[in-house]
């Protein structure tokens, strides 16, 4: 690649990471992070724990904003120093380095340029997840588990935190259903466009024929609820139901009755968790996953007056999105974005950057032409 074609990637991204810094506002975030160092300092802080986990996730959210975005910059810069002393020395093998460090430039920079398309009310929450097996049988079970493995190891190489709540295991293998949570700056916008059916085809390990099996997982993605949501939830309202945590293939996994399940009256809504250890952290973990529920139902309310007056009657968040194709070929598409990849154990195991950014994208196509 000719040395003026480089100057012209490295000008175009720096105008891109101009647009970006513009939009993150780094002077205000820098701002925030100050404010938060003050609480991070008070002596009384860990007096109350959830308010002092909420303040340090925030501080190591935003401070590792602002180090994304000055890193770019520096590597950017650094860059530029580069291929100008590859031009003064007519070094091929520095202009070669010039080139591969562009190429990873420019994919962290559009990376970061699919963030500033989400400007949700909720999208910079933590994201609560919900898998279901769907049709399918056991095949069904498995490939929910499957994708509970997916999301986890995404996360995984994003250095992200999770948590699970609720992990109910089916009697041959897999999972009839899991909640979990994902903790990342704008996980919930990132990862809702992950909401759907998904739909697995492949040789059935489960069948002694080797015939081949299609199976179905439903993937529900909601923002986990902060204190300012307000949601008040009256006791009148909930049935609580305590029962014995247990492990795949129905074992116990505890000698008490710690697992709790809240049924909320009034819109039938239940959930369950037990993956703590006691009855009250189950209850609390419940009570949040709940929460969400609520708040999600509260957005889906206001949606559907307001899709009422259009025509279109807006959009259908539990139809198929996504095909993983393994027999009697390898692929997996999006059926919504047309995105595709020829290596399914990939994407499997967490490698679905591309499906989420080409989602982000679509999504926000779809609400600009709307």
């Amino acid at each position: 690649m000719a040395n003026d074609d480089l100057s012209t990637r490295l000008t175009d991204l720096g105008h891109s990471l101009d647009s970006i810094e513009a939009v993150a506002d780094l002077e205000r975030l820098r701002a925030e992070i100050a404010e938060l160092e003050e609480q991070v300092a008070a002596p009384d802080l860990w007096d109350d724990q959830d308010n002092a986990q909420r303040v340090t996730s925030q501080l190591s959210a935003k401070q590792g904003e602002v180090d994304r975005l000055v890193g770019l910059r520096s590597r950017l810069e650094e860059a530029e120093l580069m291929l100008e002393l590859a031009e003064e020395e007519n070094d091929a093998d520095t202009t070669a380095e010039v080139v591969r460090e562009l190429d990873k430039l420019a994919k962290d920079v559009e990376a970061l340029e699919v963030r500033t398309l989400l400007s949700g009310e909720y999208d910079p929450r933590d994201a609560l997840i919900t898998i279901r097996a769907e049709a399918g049988g056991v095949d069904a079970a498995d490939f929910a588990e499957m994708l509970m493995r997916m999301y986890m190891r995404w996360a995984d190489r994003h250095g992200y935190a999770t948590e699970v709540y609720d992990t109910s295991y089916a009697e041959e293998a897999g999972l009839k259903s899991a909640t979990f949570a994902i903790k990342a700056p704008f996980a919930y916008g990132t990862l809702s466009v992950e909401q759907g059916t998904h739909r697995l085809v492949r040789i059935s390990p489960f069948d002694n024929q080797g015939r081949r099996q299609t199976s179905f997982a439903g993937v529900e993605v909601l923002p986990v609820t902060e204190e300012a949501d307000s949601i008040d939830i009256p006791e009148a309202d909930l049935r609580i139901d305590v029962f014995r945590s247990s492990g795949p293939g129905g074992q116990s996994v505890n000698t008490t009755d710690s697992a709790v399940r809240i049924t909320h009256l009034p819109t039938g809504i239940v959930v369950s968790c037990q993956n703590e250890k006691s009855q009250l952290q189950n209850k609390a973990a419940a009570l949040r996953v709940l929460q969400s529920r609520l708040l999600e139902k509260a957005r889906q309310d206001r949606e559907k007056e307001l899709n009422a007056l259009k025509s279109d009657g807006g959009n259908s968040w539990g139809a198929q999105m996504r095909s993983y194709v393994m027999n009697p070929y390898q692929m997996v598409k999006d059926l919504r974005t047309e995105h595709e990849v020829g290596n399914p154990e990939a994407v499997f195991d967490g490698d679905i950057d591309g499906f989420i950014d080409a989602g982000i994208r679509w999504r926000k196509k779809a609400e600009t032409s709307a």
